[in-house]
């Protein structure tokens, strides 16, 4: 059995939507979840089920072989970290580090050991006798970690918990999580729109839609293989192109151009698709599988590259292609999709 197991889970808050439909999530002592999604998919609600604060109306919770549905949050033992710091503005660093095993009534040598401990491993110990209001950002979350951390809980459950850092601060504070997460080995369930955070510092990903986990995989496995065209599009997959099989690994497009892939698949109609980075953009003229004839629309400056739309018989491409040859609007070029690259959705 899973260390962590959500099975058959729904929520409907009028009885008559659910917000969950038959959700199933398994995760392994020690391992960082990340539920990613859309706004509105769920991952928020899947969070607040397994933290106590709703009670699904059909299925059941467990954390290492004990049924947690029905147990109040404050008997769960598990640390959450918000959006928002949550953090007391009147009392100092340690004391906001200490707030929960004072809760529970530790004894004072104890507490101490415990906080000094989990200050350290945050790298706040010079900050222990400062406010919340003398910290930054970065800071703070740190704070709101270790507190959720120094009561030793089985499960870290952490809500957006970098949405309110500016981008170069949130690179160092995931990699922060993650080396914390990794010392203590702590269980964590991460939620986040954002694709890169989630694939920075997750040992297994959960894309949600719509209620339901569209697919539950490695970061490797989701980036290099979507299992359906909406994680396909929320990954970053530009291009859509529908196709008939004609073999185990041939296909033919609406206009009849042949392609193959290293993929098969067992249905006769399919989707491919591609990266614009992927695609091959050349003038030369070939005729051959995989290759299509297009005209550019657009040109985009990317810095490192430019983007390109190009109009071709099978609808309008996004390519990727180098500054050391730019193509001009109205240039007609050729489009190589290499076999290997084209996903099957």
């Amino acid at each position: 059995m899973a260390f962590v197991d959500l099975n058959d889970i729904r929520v409907s808050y009028d009885g008559k939507n659910d917000i969950l439909k038959d959700l199933n999530l398994a995760m392994e002592k020690g391992e960082l979840v990340s539920l990613l999604g859309p706004s509105g998919c769920g991952k928020t609600t899947t969070l607040r089920v397994i933290a106590g604060l709703i009670e699904p109306n059909d299925g059941t919770f467990a954390v290492d072989g004990t049924d947690l549905t029905k147990v109040p949050v404050h008997k769960r033992n598990f640390g959450m970290v918000f959006q928002s710091y949550a953090l007391f503005p009147h009392l100092t660093i340690r004391e906001n580090v200490g707030f929960g095993l004072k809760l529970r009534k530790e004894k004072k040598e104890q507490l101490d050991q415990k906080v000094t401990a989990m200050l350290a491993v945050t790298g706040l110990n010079e900050f222990a006798e400062r406010y919340p209001k003398q910290l930054s950002g970065g800071q703070r979350q740190r704070v709101a970690l270790a507190r959720a951390l120094v009561i030793e809980p089985k499960l870290l459950l952490l809500d957006e918990p970098l949405s309110n850092l500016d981008a170069k601060l949130r690179i160092s504070m995931r990699i922060e999580i993650k080396r914390i997460q990794r010392q203590l080995g702590i269980t964590t369930v991460f939620v986040t729109h954002d694709q890169e955070e989630c694939f920075s510092i997750s040992d297994k990903v959960a894309v949600m839609n719509k209620g339901v986990i569209e697919q539950f995989a490695s970061p490797e496995e989701i980036y290099s293989n979507p299992s359906t065209e909406f994680v396909a599009r929320f990954i970053g997959f530009e291009n859509f192109i529908a196709l008939t099989a004609r073999g185990t690994h041939t296909f033919t497009a609406t206009d009849g151009s042949p392609f193959s892939t290293t993929r098969s698949t067992d249905r006769q109609e399919i989707t491919g698709t591609i990266r614009p980075d992927d695609i091959i953009l050349t003038t030369i003229a070939e005729e051959a599988a995989n290759t299509i004839e297009g005209t550019v629309l657009v040109r985009t400056f990317l810095g490192k590259s430019y983007q390109y739309e190009v109009e071709t018989p099978l609808g309008k491409l996004l390519v990727n292609g180098t500054n050391e040859a730019a193509h001009q609007a109205g240039d007609k070029v050729q489009l190589y999709l290499p076999p290997s690259k084209i996903v099957l959705v």
